[in-house]
This record gives C-alpha cells, sequence and structure tokens, in this order.
C-alpha cells in the first residue's frame, strides 16, 4: 500500500437480477473506473435460484450475468477493471467455473476467485435456501491475491463495495470508521439507478428526458472513508443531496445499520455538494459488529393462486357480498376449501365515469393451501361456474390458473465462528477468513433532541408529498418508511409533526402492527418501521404491494394541516 493511496472509483451495474442488461457494457464505456460490481441478489431471488436448482443441480447462479459477461469481458480486461459480483447466488463456484470456461472459449486471460461458506443449509432441514450474510474481507483476499473477477454468494450488498476497498487501501478489522464509510457508500450504490433519480419522490424537478434512462452510480472512495457519489459524465439521472439521502434510507432500521464487518451509524452521516452530480458522504462513524450473523432462510411455504372479478356501474359493494357468498358456498360443497382466503375490495371506480374502465372496481381473491389442487382446479371451478349465475357484467380480468409455488422467507442469527468463510483465491488455495474480533451487542440508540417547533402560523390542508419525499422498502415480513425534509424550516415542521400516532393516522392499514420511528437529524429524516406488516415476506405476496415499494408515495399523497409558508 502506498502512503497516500489513490481514490478508489467503484461503480453499479445492477442493482437486482433482471436490471438493464447493457449496464455492464455502459459502465466499462462511460469512463474511468477501477472496481465494477453487481448486486443480483435479494430475499425473492433466492428463492426463484433455489427452485432452479431443485430442476438442475449445476444452476443457482444469476445466468443473466454470464451472458452479460460474454459481451465485456475482454473490455474489462483490456481497461483494467476488476469485476465482484454476488452473481454466484447459491452456487459460487458452478458461476467460477462458468467464467473460466468463457474466457477460455474467448481467449483472454483472466483471474477468477470465489468466496463461499454463506451456505447453510444442510444446517436447516426444509429449507430450500438458507445462507448467511457474509462481509467483504473474503472478496478483499481474492482481490489482495491478484483475481480479476470475484464471484459471490450471500454477502451483504455493501460487501461488494468494502472487499475493493479493504484490498485497496489495506484496512484492518478494527478500521471502524473508514469501514463504515465504505459500508455507507456501498449501500447507496447497491440498488443501481435508484440513486442516480429512479423511483426519486421529487422526480417532478427534472424534465422527464432526463430521467427517461438514469445512468448507473459510482463511489469515488477515499483512505479515510469519505466518498463522493457521481456517476459517469453525460449518463442520464441525477445525482444529489435527495438522491442520495432517499437510498440511504431505503431498508435500514434504525440509526445501526449492522454487518459482518462493521456497524455503521447512520445518525453521523453527513452529506454534502461537490459539483454537479456529485455528492460527497463523509462523517461517517462506525462501531463493532453485532456477535451474529443474519441467515435467510427460504422455504416453499405451500401453492397460491388468485382471481380478480372485475365489478361494473351500480351497486359495487352488493356485487361483491353476492360474489363473495358463492364463491364460499362453492369451496363449502367441494372436497377442501383452501387454508387461506383473502379478499380485497379496490374501489377504482368513479360516479358517471366516462369509460368502462374507469366504471368499474376490482374484487381480488388469493387462496393459499399446502395442496396445489386446492388453489388450483377447485378455485378455477367455483369461479368459472359463475359466469352466467352471478352478479349483472360479471367477468374477471383473466381466468385462474392451475396455482404456483409460493415462498417464505425467516431470519436467524448464528455466532461468527459457526460459517467457515473461505476465499478460493483464482490458483486454486483456499483461504480461511477470520470472523469478526470484537463484536457489540446493539441496542437502540438514544433518540436525539428534536428541532425547535416551526413558530405557529396559519395553515393549509394540503398532501405531506409537497413537503416531504419518501422512499420505502421490505426486510423480511416488516416495512420501513423513510421520510425527509429538503429544507431546515421543513424538517422543523416535519420532525413534530409526522409522529408515530399521525403516520398511523395517515395510513389505516399500520394501525394493528408495531411501528418505531428513529429520528435522523443529520439527514433531516424520519425512518418509520413496521413491523410485520408483510407477513412472511416478499415471496409470500401478503400484500398488493408485497414488498412496500409504494408505501411511502401513499404516505406522501396523505393530507394534514401543513404551514402554509413551506407551501
Amino acid at each position: 500500500m502506498s502512503p497516500h493511496p489513490a481514490p478508489l472509483r467503484i461503480g453499479n451495474a445492477s442493482g437486482f437480477y433482471g436490471d438493464r442488461f447493457d449496464a455492464l457494457r455502459e459502465m466499462l464505456t462511460g469512463g474511468q473506473l477501477d472496481v465494477l460490481t453487481g448486486d443480483y441478489l435479494a430475499e425473492l431471488t433466492m428463492l426463484i435460484l433455489g427452485r432452479d436448482r431443485l430442476k438442475d443441480p449445476s444452476a443457482g447462479y444469476a445466468r443473466t450475468f454470464l451472458k452479460q459477461l460474454e459481451e465485456c469481458l475482454g473490455l474489462a480486461h483490456e481497461r483494467g477493471v476488476r469485476i465482484v459480483t454476488n452473481a454466484g447466488g447459491l452456487n459460487p463456484a458452478g458461476l467460477a467455473d462458468a467464467v473460466r470456461k468463457l474466457a477460455d472459449r474467448l481467449g483472454i486471460s483472466v483471474r477468477v476467485a470465489h468466496v463461499e461458506g454463506d451456505d447453510l443449509v444442510a444446517r436447516y432441514p426444509g429449507s430450500l435456501a438458507a445462507h448467511a450474510y457474509l462481509g467483504g474481507f473474503g472478496i478483499a483476499a481474492c482481490l489482495g491475491a491478484g483475481a480479476d473477477v470475484v464471484v459471490t454468494g450471500r454477502v451483504t450488498d455493501a460487501a461488494l463495495v468494502t472487499g475493493p476497498a479493504v484490498a485497496h487501501f489495506g484496512w484492518g478489522p478494527a478500521d471502524y470508521d473508514r469501514l463504515a464509510g465504505a459500508v455507507v457508500a456501498g449501500h447507496v450504490l447497491e440498488c443501481g439507478t435508484q440513486a442516480t433519480g429512479g423511483n426519486y419522490a421529487f422526480f417532478t424537478d427534472q424534465p422527464i428526458d432526463k430521467l427517461r434512462r438514469p445512468g448507473f452510480p459510482l463511489a469515488e472512495i477515499h483512505e479515510d472513508g469519505s466518498s463522493v457519489i457521481t456517476k459517469h459524465p453525460g449518463t442520464g439521472g441525477v445525482v444529489d443531496v435527495g438522491t442520495v439521502t432517499a437510498q440511504l434510507l431505503y431498508e435500514t432500521q434504525g440509526a445501526r445499520y449492522a454487518g459482518p464487518d462493521v456497524t455503521a451509524r447512520l445518525d453521523t452521516v453527513r452529506l454534502g455538494e461537490d459539483g454537479p452530480d456529485r455528492v460527497r458522504i463523509d462523517g461517517v462513524r462506525g462501531e463493532a459488529p453485532p456477535p451474529t450473523l443474519k441467515v435467510g432462510l427460504n422455504r416453499l411455504g405451500g401453492f397460491r393462486n388468485e382471481v380478480t372479478f372485475v365489478l361494473t356501474g351500480l351497486d359495487i359493494e352488493r356485487k361483491a357480498a353476492l360474489v363473495q357468498d358463492q364463491m364460499d358456498l362453492a369451496f363449502s360443497n367441494a372436497k377442501s376449501r383452501p387454508g387461506e382466503l383473502r379478499w380485497d375490495l379496490a374501489r377504482t371506480d368513479h360516479a358517471d365515469a366516462p369509460t368502462e374502465e374507469t366504471a368499474s372496481a376490482l374484487l381480488r381473491l388469493v387462496v393459499r393451501d399446502a395442496d396445489q389442487e386446492v388453489v388450483g382446479r377447485a378455485l378455477s371451478a367455483a369461479a368459472v361456474e359463475l359466469a352466467l349465475a352471478s352478479y349483472p357484467g360479471f367477468h374477471v380480468l383473466t381466468p385462474p390458473g392451475k396455482g404456483a409455488p409460493y415462498g417464505v422467507f425467516d431470519d436467524v442469527y448464528v455466532p461468527h465462528g459457526a460459517v467457515d468463510h473461505v476465499a478460493v483465491l483464482h490458483d486454486g488455495r483456499r483461504v480461511a477468513v477470520a470472523p469478526a474480533h470484537d463484536t457489540l451487542v446493539l441496542e437502540d440508540v438514544p433518540q436525539p433532541a428534536l428541532p425547535e417547533p416551526s413558530p405557529d402560523g396559519p395553515t393549509a390542508r394540503a398532501a405531506l408529498g409537497l413537503v416531504a419525499g419518501a422512499r420505502s422498502g421490505d426486510k423480511g415480513g416488516n416495512a420501513n418508511v423513510g421520510v425527509w425534509a429538503r429544507t431546515d424550516e421543513a424538517w422543523r415542521w416535519l420532525a413534530h409533526a409526522l409522529t408515530v400516532e399521525k403516520f398511523r393516522q395517515l395510513l389505516p392499514e399500520t394501525e394493528e402492527f408495531t411501528v418505531v420511528r428513529h429520528v435522523l437529524p443529520n439527514l433531516r429524516a424520519l425512518n418509520f418501521v413496521v413491523e410485520g406488516i408483510l407477513g412472511e415476506g416478499v415471496a409470500a405476496q401478503h400484500r398488493f404491494d408485497p414488498q412496500a415499494k409504494a408505501l411511502g408515495e401513499w404516505l406522501r399523497s396523505r393530507r394534514l394541516d401543513i404551514p402554509e409558508a413551506l407551501l
């Protein structure tokens, strides 16, 4: 390591399995990079890969990445850009071997390494996938030994950034502040274009042509752990304090952002503009990681099916009651009744509507059961047989199918030492990665003092989104909603106005769940965690919006009394 190593330029080319295919080439050709990462894994993805591997034991990794690499491996090699990805999924060794075969076929000399040890399925019988979230030191060992491509299975999303930073700067396990800075940068990068204007609450600030095709983000990471978030020149989208704030609040659950390498204190993050499309992140403090590693368990929960009845015109409630009663009678007369039935009526209809579609409401029935026959043929027969015998105007959006399996996600925790974290180097050597030597049992951070409240003045009934942004997402069965203000004046009002009680009033669907509020003054933000609202996780499709992606936008659309001075 040189006395003053140059900043590390590390980019992202994928935020999920199915992201823009040409992003890898776009990032390699758009400007200077040292490392290019790709995040392909999510709770739902692990279930999908698990089902793939049931059919084919050699599968279990993101095949899209291999196709992208076929187009771009030579380009990355020519430009000296190293590639780090968790596309290995359930089979990192298999993907690493496939990359070597691809390189041989293309005549490109690359050194491929992989990280393993996250697979704990043998410890959890009945699980389709069981994987510990590993940190970045295995990636660092692979890069430090000279790898050009590093493939991992389940690591934390931020580890794709912390690993290269550790290898580049020579940080040690106790460099908590530096590691925490890299974790924060990694969290901003991990979801790709969400940091450059994608899914952004204040998208109306920008012309549509600027947001049509947002570029992917990159971070310039410095030796002290600070960073600058930016994007390649000439690419679409925007990077500003707002877009970075939104991503920092995404899928987090408090001031402590815990990981296997370090616990990053989100309440210490400082953001500042550093020029056009450049946001500096500094001040991040780190603490020892918790004594356990998170393990994501995916299992098949049974089978589900659904049908949506279209109710048009008058007497919507009466029509809904009739078809519900008829379906209940049909199930009672069938051999078996589904174990779970859920009805939801969406009043999308309008009075005196100018089109048939806007005159219609949607009544959705979801059924679940351990037996595919019960949710398949039984549901189809019960719904289709009503075609000429139910409410006036009877029809459905699509006929129900045969029923499909659904997954259930749980998380458990194991000690660091219970996992064999191994870096398999490009020359075949296996290097054990030591577990965290110091850990810290995490406690809730005391809530900081709130700013002085806004002075009294006239108010107007208006949508919260006129003065506050929001971004929401899922963590297992929980949902989080991060809400932030763009000015100090708006923050003084928001911090006092948007209490847990007000949050529940604005989002009545949260009233039966525990809601916890966290205050992050540096970001002028509040983070609400709604415990259990997503049931057994995204794969179970418990809600209309199973990943809570739009929960924040629903909140922003709700009206409350806002000081006129802020509007």
